[in-house]
């Protein structure tokens, strides 16, 4: 039971995020109730989708990445795209957490947009983290998660009190499905499954449990942050942050002066955007060692320490309020294809093209459930579509 909890705080915690920070201001125009209803339905998108990639990794030899998996059930194409959507879909997160996390970092200085100078320190303190590796971002980011818990509680005891229930009398829909893209950013955890399901014994039961609470949490945590932010902020101070490229904390200030909410809420928004930076940064830099052959050797890593932060800098500076359009482009494109199209097409050709064992326990509901899978994310794609080309 230990690992199981161990193993679902672990698939909660990669969910949540800076993409949280996001959330209130995405679905500001959908209202409290609309936007309650597209987090269900991602999040219910994420915990199936969750479950078929534990079936995937149950097929596949243990220690199997997304982009192994891709290659082995659909073929070179599928590892060419999984490679290409993978490297797509980091750099556009880390684009949106430097974004972010300039802005945030420079309002206590009197800036009400990210200053560049701030931005090149608080960018050049977290490269240097993941350059130094492993052991320093656990280290590091052990101490940001207290920060994170502690805050998030906190914001939550001194906001209850302003919450009021008028906020659920507006309700646009359209509005809310809009704000889809961001959300698929904010449910993503499903790269972490290859490494649980070795920290698990690759056991189908307690890797259900896993996905199941873990997918949990984030839900009921957004539930409560967008109420809490919405009963604070107006919807129209909401709409002109993220025009700005502001976070959903930055607006506060102007609604709770003095408050310890502010306070909290600044500190929250800083641990979630800097967890999220060191751990998608990481990622993307053992990637690129592991994928292209690199010899781990620390000039190597400072090399691709420079290559993963140069860009997303230079883009993050010269667009300053590009946070919330990289986040959509981001769970658009990057996690409604590789952690979305991927895994149905791949379980879909397991099954039923290449007659792989029926896992127990698996998820039901056969080629129907597939289908409507697929056409929830194909939607999700065209919705992104449309936002960025037409609308």
């Amino acid at each position: 039971m230990q690992k199981v909890l161990l193993g679902s705080l672990l698939v909660a915690g990669t969910a949540i995020g800076a993409g949280m920070l996001a959330l209130p201001i995405a679905t500001a125009e959908g209202g409290v109730f609309p936007s309650w209803v597209v987090y269900f339905l991602c999040y219910l998108f994420s915990m199936l989708t969750g479950l078929i990639f534990v079936e995937i990794g149950l097929w596949l030899p243990a220690g199997a990445n997304i982009v192994t998996m891709a290659s082995t059930l659909l073929g070179p194409y599928g590892r060419m795209l999984s490679w290409i959507v993978y490297i797509f879909l980091f750099y556009s997160l880390t684009i949106a957490y430097i974004a972010g996390g300039g802005a945030l970092v420079s309002l206590p200085f009197g800036y009400q947009e990210a200053n560049t100078l701030i931005t090149l320190l608080f960018t050049s303190v977290f490269a240097f983290a993941v350059y130094s590796g492993t052991k320093v971002v656990s280290f590091l980011n052990a101490l940001l998660m207290v920060g994170l818990i502690v805050s998030y509680f906190g914001f939550l005891f001194f906001g209850i009190g302003s919450i009021h229930y008028e906020v659920f009398d507006h309700m646009d829909f359209s509005k809310a499905f809009l704000a889809l893209p961001v959300i698929f950013t904010s449910f993503s955890y499903q790269g972490t499954i290859p490494s649980l399901l070795q920290y698990m014994n690759r056991d189908a039961k307690k890797m259900r449990k896993v996905i199941i609470i873990g997918s949990s949490i984030p839900f009921a945590v957004y539930l409560l942050w967008d109420l809490f932010i919405k009963s604070i902020v107006p919807m129209n101070d909401l709409v002109i942050a993220g025009q700005r490229g502001l976070t959903s904390v930055d607006p506060l200030g102007s609604f709770v002066p003095g408050s310890p909410i502010l306070f909290l809420g600044k500190c929250f928004g800083f641990f979630a955007l800097t967890t999220s930076l060191m751990g998608v940064t990481l990622g993307l830099l053992d990637f690129l060692l592991d994928s292209l052959k690199i010899q781990k050797t620390k000039y190597n890593r400072f090399g691709l320490a420079i290559l993963i932060y140069v860009p997303p800098f230079l883009i993050a500076t010269t667009n300053p309020t590009i946070f919330l359009r990289a986040l959509g482009f981001a769970g658009g494109f990057g996690c409604a294809i590789l952690l979305g199209l991927l895994p149905i097409c791949m379980v879909w050709s397991g099954r039923y093209l290449k007659h792989k064992p029926k896992i127990e326990g698996r998820l039901g509901g056969g080629k129907a459930l597939l289908i409507l899978l697929f056409l929830f994310v194909s939607c999700e794609i065209v919705l992104e579509i449309l936002k960025e080309f037409i609308f």
